[in-house]
């Protein structure tokens, strides 16, 4: 599979890419709705919203297990936090509650997957809320929900706007049903043209009309705890914002990067936190808009 027309994200390149204007309220700036988590995995619900919200979202949903909304609404006071049964495990439950179905059809783009532990819970939760969403929704899905959709891979096919994809290198092997090799810009393609949908690999981005972007910037040290979380809720923003997914994908992909490097600047290379690369969002954002 060629990959030889891959494109280079570079700051010049987005530049010339730019995202939409962000002017207006909050309303004008979309509803992002991040479906998540679990009694041991809370704080990556918190991580995917308040990136969404440093990449530019008007509005902040978060759905996790009712056993932490009160700490969760207490840590992340932009949001409006819906709590969801939960199984004996501490998962989130598929018996979704009338106050996030109420929701769903509402919001402009829904990240499902940020802490998330049941692979049979989460399959039919991603199921149950794209089934509620609006049919125009932005969707995000990330970490667990992604192991579902590879078991269920019609759940995103033909949905337009097209969902973006986050995973990992070991959530790509789960999609693929098999290891990935080296050629990371090959399996994301792979990925785009299977699942319909926008795919965002280990700074690889394909999508399934054969686009193909790749940023060299980031380094080891956005292999930590949470990353990937970020990584999602920032994409959610973006899309938030009106950009669409491959755009949205792209410039995350780079902003996430670009934060980490300011970061390794002041922390060392490996020494950073996820709570950190979301502040370190919006000024990376605003050394590429000007």
């Amino acid at each position: 599979m060629s990959t030889s027309n891959v494109r280079t994200l570079t700051p010049a390149a987005l530049r010339a890419w730019p995202l939409p204007d962000p002017a207006g309220d909050k309303s004008s700036r979309g509803t992002v709705l991040v479906v998540g988590g679990a009694r041991a995995t809370p704080g990556a619900v918190l991580l995917a919203g308040t990136a969404a919200m440093r990449a530019g979202a008007g509005k902040l949903q978060l759905a996790t297990v009712e056993s932490v909304t009160t700490a969760l609404g207490i840590a992340v006071p932009e949001a409006m936090v819906i709590g969801v049964p939960e199984t004996p495990r501490g998962a989130v439950s598929r018996e979704l509650p009338h106050a996030l179905l109420d929701v769903l059809p509402r919001a402009d783009v829904l990240v499902v997957g940020p802490g998330l532990v049941d692979v049979d819970e989460s399959e039919a939760v991603l199921e149950r809320v794209l089934a509620e969403a609006a049919d125009d929704v932005a969707v995000v899905i990330d970490a667990y929900a992604l192991a579902a959709l590879a078991h269920s891979p019609e759940l995103v096919r033909g949905r337009s706007p097209r969902p973006v994809l986050t995973p990992n290198v070991g959530e790509g092997a789960q999609l693929l049903g098999r290891d990935l090799g080296d050629d990371l810009a090959a399996e994301a393609r792979e990925i785009a043209e299977q699942y319909g949908c926008v795919t965002s690999l280990f700074g690889h981005v394909a999508d399934p009309d054969g686009g193909l972007w790749h940023d060299e910037t980031a380094d080891s040290g956005l292999g930590t705890s949470g990353s990937g979380d970020v990584a999602a809720g920032l994409t959610a923003g973006l899309l938030a914002r009106g950009a669409e997914p491959a755009q949205a994908a792209c410039w995350a992909v780079h902003v996430h990067a670009a934060a980490g490097q300011r970061l390794a600047v002041e922390h060392g290379r490996t020494s950073y936190l996820a709570r950190e690369i979301v502040d370190g969002i919006a000024p990376a954002l605003a050394a590429l808009v000007v």
